[in-house]
Parts: C-alpha cells; structure tokens; sequence
C-alpha cells in the first residue's frame, strides 16, 4: 500500500472533526474523532505504534476527512458513523453502547442529576438527552453542580447526612440534606440547570442578569458577584454543550473553487444531527459561475437518482431558478421542499460547516503530488525553462491607505505550500501608498542575505511592469543572478484568468490560457500570498486595539455597553466571547460583533 501520508498531512486542517480511513477497495476501516485533526492523524505516522495500529496503517489506501464546529459534534458524529458502517477496527478497539442520559428524581423533594447509560420506562423522574459520550454528560454534570450547587449524593446517603459534606465546603452542592437551602429555591436552582441542558441557557442567562442587576441596586455585591460568575460559566457552557434537541432535516451543499480546481461537499443532517459529508470534484467543462454550476449539480444529485430529499435543501451560493428546482424536487418527494440559501441560527452554521469542509477538501486536491507535478512542468514549458522549478517566492504588500504596511512572502516547492519558510515584513520609514518603495524595501531585506539560505528559481511580485521594475533594480543593486522575474498584473475586471504576466526574459507580456495549469499555479501563489499579507497587515494594524475598552468601539454607545455587559456579566465575559455569541446580543449585528472582538482581540 502506497499511502503518500506526506502529502496527505500537509493539506489537512488543524480544526475538530472525524477521519475515515479507507482501504484499496473503498471500505472503511476505522473512524476516529480528534480535537486536532491534523496532530492525531500525524501521530499514525511517526513513533512507536501497537502491533494492532501497525495493521491498520499498512492498510489505508485513503483517509477522508469531515471537519465539524466542536470536538462533541465530532463525537456525536463519530458514534453515529461507527454504528452505520461497523468498521472492523473500531469493533476490535472500542465497545459500542447506547448513548448515556442525564436523569432527573424528580418526586423527590431535592431531586439529584445522574447520569444513566440507558434510557428506561419509569415514572419516577425524566431523562435529557441522549448526549455524544458519557464524558459529555459528566462534564455537563460537572458544570451544572458547580454552577447552581445540585447535589450528586445518592438518596440513602443524603437522608442519612447530619452536617455538610466536603461538596459543600467546596462549592459544589447547596447542602440541602441539612437544611442549608429552602426546597423553593433548590427546585428553582435545579430547574435552571435542567433548562441549560435542554438548551435554554439564553433563557436561564437572563433571568440571572436581571438578579444580578437587582442585587447591585441593593448593594448586595457578593450575590451580584456570585450571579456574575454564574452568567459566564453558562457563556462557557453553551460553546462546549451539546445535546440531541432531535429537529430539522436538511442536505447541505456548498462550493468551493479555485483556478483549476473546485469542490462541492454535501452535508447530511437528519433530526437535528449531523451524519456525514461527501465531497464530489465534478469538471467544469463549460467554465459555468459557481450558481449556475451548483444548481446543475443540486438537480442532477435528486433527479438524476434515487435519493431520500430532505424537507430543506441549503445552499452555499444562489441557484438560478430556484423555485422551479424547489418545485421539481416537491414533486419527486411528495412534500413540499424548501431551498434557500438565505438561513439564519443553527442553519447557517451548517452552512458554513459545509463551505468549510468544501475548503479544506479543495486544499487536500490541489496539494496532491500529481496535481502539483503537472502544474510545476507546465510552467516550466511555459516560461521555456531547462529545468522544472524546484522552489517559488511570492511577494505582495498589503495596508489601508498606507497604515500598517506589511509585505508577504509565501514559498511553494513540488510539495505544495513550505510554511515553515513564509516571511512578514513590517515596512517602516515609507511614504504612505507608495507600493514601490515598500516591495524595494521587502526584496531588499529578503535578498541581501540569499547566500545564507535557499534561493529561489522563480520569484513572483504581485503587480506590473513598475512591480518587476523595482525587482530588477533590487537584483541589480545586490548581485543575485539565477532567479527568473515573474510579475502579475490584474486585469481590468479583477477577474481570475485574465491576469496579465510579465516575465524579465522577454519583453511582451505572456499570454496564458485560463485553463493552463501554468496559470494556475500562478493563481495559487499570489492567492496565498494575498492572503498571508491581509493577516499579517490585520494583525498589525489591530495591535494597538488589543487593550481597548467598549467606549473605544465605533457604534457601542452607552446602550449597547449596558446590553454586554448584562448578556455577559461583565467586561471579561464580553473580551471572552466569540464572534457569535456578541452577535446572540440584542442589538448588536454580525457585523458590529465583528468589529467589537477585533477591537478587543486584534
């Protein structure tokens, strides 16, 4: 078996999700989660393995990845996964139980949380759940008596108890076999944590800011302090949980392409819960735009074959006539099918779960050995070089309107993308704007020292003959010969393939083919480099930003400040949320949360 695991490993994402890996017949061998995914799937090919993981690894002719939001929707998936394919290795290496609950006593008159494994008919109290693992429902279990103080103890213990046991002294249970608390306020305690591991912790969040807010105005600031701590282990809570809520059926499709490559990942969700994702890589012979080519592809995929339509059909991109493929689709399945691409909530992250697997799998292609090899030959024939380069540089500069300049520079070799040698300069003492002084000042501090490292066969700048120009005179001034000049000029439409190439050896511009594999790996590079030097300039430009406070963001007002500060129990929880959740604010917009973890993250 020839598994390029090299290869493989350079192009795979450092997110949560799940791994299959495949043999030489397409079958799969063992599914497996991982918080990191690009660590553990490392951690097969390097080190010491077991006689029974040395089996395994001999075997794999392919590993397909699934990248999810959490390392629990990873396991909840990986489950799911292992009991509809049965792989022979996770048969032999771990068991296959049902999914555990959290069970609540409730006619007694302090009701415990315990976990149970399976779930039974009994009238003596209610399950939630299912949940991922049992390490799920003993973490949430963990955070609900370490936030509202619910007991763990079991009934015979607790009506045998004279004093408060060490739960107490810790803060982890309210005592209420000795009378510590009222059975009021202990049965509103357990319904608040019950309603967070339904999912309602919004609901729950409230509630305890309005307390909170309360007792401030009656200067009772260590019960403010205790709700505050509250509110923001609850924040924590709701990026870590994760319960079955068992709702909505939907496919979800998203594209995602680059010159010469596209990808389109299907993302299966069926009652709430994700199950899989398959990528499809079909040709664009007809060079479509991404709608057109989605929707061709949606009605191919139902109509084309037998398949179960779900109720919602999400997309990543618009769909030309839509409403019809909407009808169509209702047809064949006999209810009526709603496909959009506008969705809000729970929806939209699993569209942006779809265009992320769409991404990463698109990586994985255009860093494949064969892709790599024909697009490194093609450029050498095009730019009639003896040999086939072995390594490019690419330079760009990025600023807004001159602050924070930043020039990039990114490295390709026959192996794809060589991270390790990606550079930023941090451009100093230069004329705001002046693009020209900046890439003379990068190539400069890059190239005075090229006999200390690998020098490159080709160096592409991203701009015109100015661009290529200023590179000239940079060689010149420094002695460095051997290195074929490249520049890149957009065209007038910023279109990708109608780019313009300048090449020092010849005095015309070279004049390329849109599906050339020359060109697209001209495409790739200045891509990356683009990218690399957006970043960098982010990330400088917001430095300074890192310390501020709420009365620094443009469009927090007062108002605002008073709505995050309640949602969040104050301003650490509000420098602790994500993206997300400052958007869950009422009154703060996606964009306005944008600009509020920027301001105070960079």
């Amino acid at each position: 078996m020839n598994f390029d695991s090299r290869d493989f490993l350079g192009s795979v994402s450092e997110s949560p999700g799940v791994y299959r890996m495949l043999d030489e017949h397409g079958e799969t061998l063992y599914v497996g989660k991982a918080r990191r995914l690009k660590a553990r799937l490392a951690s097969y090919f390097r080190g010491a393995l077991n006689t029974k993981t040395q089996a395994l690894v001999g075997r794999i002719a392919d590993i397909q990845v699934t990248v999810t939001n959490s390392e629990t929707e990873a396991l909840l998936l990986e489950q799911t996964l292992i009991k509809q394919l049965r792989p022979p290795y996770n048969i032999l290496l771990r068991d296959d139980k049902s999914y555990p609950f959290v069970f609540v006593s409730d006619p007694h008159p302090f009701p415990a949380l315990e976990y149970k494994r399976a779930r039974v008919r009994r009238d003596d109290g209610r399950y939630l759940g299912p949940y991922p693992s049992s390490n799920a429902v003993r973490e949430s279990l963990s955070l609900m008596q370490k936030i509202f103080r619910i007991r763990n103890c079991e009934d015979s213990v607790f009506a045998h108890r004279t004093r408060p046991c060490l739960q107490y002294q810790i803060q982890r249970c309210s005592a209420p076999c000795v009378g510590h608390i009222s059975e009021a306020d202990y049965r509103r305690d357990l319904e608040h944590a019950v309603m967070c591991l339904e999912g309602r912790s919004e609901v729950v969040t409230r509630e305890l800011s309005k307390a909170m807010e309360a007792a401030s105005e009656r200067l009772d600031f260590e019960e403010a302090a205790r709700l505050r701590d509250q509110i923001q282990h609850l924040r924590q809570m709701q990026q870590r949980q994760f319960v079955d809520t068992g709702g909505g059926d939907a496919d979800v499709f998203a594209l995602a392409s680059r010159p010469g490559a596209l990808c389109i990942s299907v993302l299966t969700v069926r009652q709430g819960r994700l199950l899989g994702a398959r990528h499809h890589a079909p040709v664009n012979g007809l060079d479509l735009g991404s709608e057109a080519l989605l929707g061709d592809f949606v009605s191919q995929f139902y109509l084309g074959q037998a398949r179960e339509i779900p109720s919602e059909v999400i997309t990543s991109h618009p769909l030309p006539d839509a409403d019809l493929l909407a009808q169509a689709l209702g047809e064949r399945a006999g209810k009526r099918i709603r496909l959009t691409d506008q969705v809000r909530g729970h929806r939209a992250q699993w569209r942006e779960l779809a265009r992320t697997n769409a991404e990463q799998q698109l990586t994985s292609q255009l860093a494949s050995q064969t892709q790599l090899s024909k697009r490194f030959a093609a450029l050498r024939e095009a730019l009639a070089l003896e040999d086939t380069p072995r390594r490019l540089e690419c330079f760009d500069i990025s600023h807004s309107h001159g602050e924070a300049t930043v020039a990039a520079c990114v490295v390709f070799d026959e192996n794809g993308p060589r991270k390790s040698d990606y550079r930023r300069f941090n451009i100093e003492d230069v004329a705001a704007g002046d693009d020209y002084a900046a890439m003379r000042q990068a190539l400069t501090r890059r190239f005075k020292r090229i006999h200390e490292g690998e020098p490159p066969d080709i160096l592409i700048v991203d701009g015109g003959k100015g661009q290529l120009n200023m590179a000239r005179e940079v060689f010149a001034e420094l002695g460095v010969s051997g290195v074929t000049l490249l520049g890149v000029a957009k065209g007038t439409t910023r279109k990708a393939g109608l780019e313009t190439l300048f090449v020092e050896t010849v005095d015309h511009s070279l004049d390329l083919d849109g599906s050339s594999p020359a060109l697209h790996l001209i495409q790739h590079i200045r891509d990356e480099s683009h990218r690399f030097a957006i970043a960098g300039h982010r990330a400088r430009r917001d430095k300074t930003r890192r310390t501020s406070t709420l009365q620094d963001i443009p469009g927090v007002g007062p108002r605002r400040r008073r709505e995050l500060l309640r949602f969040f129990g104050g301003l650490q929880g509000v420098r602790q949320a994500s993206r997300e959740e400052l958007a869950r604010v009422p009154g703060i917009s996606a964009t306005l949360a944008e600009t509020i973890h920027r301001a105070l993250h960079g």
